[in-house]
This record gives C-alpha cells, sequence and structure tokens, in this order.
C-alpha cells in the first residue's frame, strides 16, 4: 500500500514509519523538515496546513501523527479538521495517533481520564484539545477514519513485543494493572489496522500484556 505518513519524523511517526517499511509498504514522509528523518525515505516536504486533496489521493493511507508545538494545542483540533476538508469523498484512509486523556475510566462512560483527580494540569491543554478533536472527528461520515489511542502511559523506551490487548473507548489495563504501550507495540496495532481494517469510522485503543 501507499502510506503517507504526517509527521513522520516524530517518536511515533518513525516508527509507523519503520514498521510499515519493513511489512512492504510503499512510505512517504510528509514533513516540514526531511533533514529529521531517520530513515532514507520519499518526501512530501510541506506543512500540514498547506497540504490538498491533490496532495493526498495518489495514497491509500494517510496517518496523522502531527504534534503541535507546545502553547499550541489548539491545532490538535484545526489540523485534523483541515484533513477531514481536504479528504472527505475520496478513497483515501486516514488513521489518527490520538491520545489517551479522552478515554472513559468507567463502564458508565461519565468519566475521561483528563478529568479526573489525579491528572496533571500540564497534560490538559494537549488531552483537552486531542478529545475535542476526537469529539469532532466522530461525526465524520464521508471520511474513513479510524482513531488509536496508546494506553495512560505511552512508552518510548519500552521494548517492541509484538504483542497487545485492543479494546474501545475505554482506558484498558493489563494483567499487572498497568495502563501502558510502548511506541513499538502501538506502531504494530497501527499498521495492523491498516493492513486489516477492523475500526471504520471507530476510535480503538492498545494495551501491552
Amino acid at each position: 500500500m501507499k502510506i503517507g505518513i504526517i509527521g513522520a519524523t516524530g517518536q511515533a511517526g518513525s516508527l509507523i514509519a519503520e514498521e510499515a517499511v519493513q511489512r512492504g509498504h510503499q512510505v512517504t514522509a510528509i514533513v516540514r523538515h526531511p533533514e529529521k528523518l531517520r530513515l532514507k525515505l520519499p518526501v512530501l516536504a510541506k506543512d500540514l496546513f498547506a497540504l490538498t486533496t491533490a496532495d493526498l489521493t495518489d495514497f491509500d493511507v494517510i496517518v496523522d501523527a502531527f504534534r503541535p508545538a507546545n502553547a499550541h494545542e489548539d491545532q490538535h483540533q484545526t489540523s485534523l479538521q483541515h484533513l477531514v476538508d481536504i479528504l472527505h469523498s475520496t478513497a483515501v484512509r486516514l488513521l489518527v495517533v490520538g491520545g489517551a486523556g479522552s478515554l472513559f475510566v468507567d463502564d458508565a462512560q461519565t468519566m475521561r481520564l483528563y478529568e479526573t483527580p489525579n491528572f496533571k494540569d500540564e497534560w490538559k491543554p494537549t488531552s483537552v484539545n486531542m478529545g475535542k478533536a476526537l469529539i469532532n472527528l466522530q461525526k465524520v461520515t464521508d471520511v474513513q477514519w479510524t482513531y488509536l489511542s496508546p494506553s495512560a502511559a505511552f512508552l518510548a523506551d519500552a521494548p517492541r513485543t509484538g504483542s497487545y490487548d485492543i479494546g474501545q473507548d475505554r482506558l484498558l489495563t493489563n494483567l499487572a494493572g498497568k495502563s501502558e504501550i510502548s511506541y513499538a507495540d502501538f506502531a504494530i496495532a497501527l499498521v495492523d489496522e491498516i493492513e486489516k481494517p477492523q475500526h471504520k469510522q471507530q476510535r480503538f485503543t492498545v494495551v501491552s500484556r
């Protein structure tokens, strides 16, 4: 498949690119700073907000791993809306690297993780804006989107195990009582979804075993 990865220089984006390349997909990095790429990839050097429909229609899948700078967390909403606007009514699938803060912590789905008492204030601008972006995305019916949330602890230095469990909108914990997933296993889960779609126009989440 032809996969374009927005934010391929970031922690999540780079590992997703590596996983997809290892599986034989044609991967293009959609980035502003190609010199920061870890892998040698074809590049579309363009700002996300400058992307057009014509830039993306040759891809089978676009992965949105964009992360705005501090103090610009509202761009979680505006960037995703821009992608929806330019992909609507196309055949291009959109897979979003989401956040854990919007996951619910109760079966009744009345409280999100970022609404819990111990959730740090400094995390809220990112989590709340990502949560609002997801709510807006869930109203979209003319884009083939999927939104993948990590567990509460998203671990850059944890190993690649190749094993994970899947949930929907509720925060997961593993048998050890931990809500965590490595970036590498998250990348596996996302590329698995690219290859065998199971969550069309849905959010899902993954946790390490």
